[in-house]
Formats: structure tokens, sequence, C-alpha cells
């Protein structure tokens, strides 16, 4: 019992850090995207 509980907080301890540099993939990715759109209207507006 001691092996499982032991084998769940480990894998709990890698799964929190990998979940967290997909969300900051995602929010980075959102960010440049949104770069993009204000860069492509400040093109349109010259």
């Amino acid at each position: 019992m001691r092996k499982i509980a032991a084998l769940m907080a480990v894998a709990f301890a890698f799964a929190i850090p990998l979940a967290g540099c997909n969300t900051m993939k995602g929010a980075g990715q959102d960010m440049e995207k949104a770069g993009q759109k204000l860069e492509s209207s400040a093109d349109k507006n010259k």
C-alpha cells in the first residue's frame, strides 16, 4: 500500500510542472497571435 501511495505522490509531483509548462506555452501562443493581429492592424492604418 505504501508503494502505491509513494508512486502516486511521485507521479503527481511530476504532473504539476508539466501541466504548468503547457499552460504557459498556450498563453505565449495566444499573446503571439494577439501581437500579430495588432501589428497587422497598425500596418493597414499607415
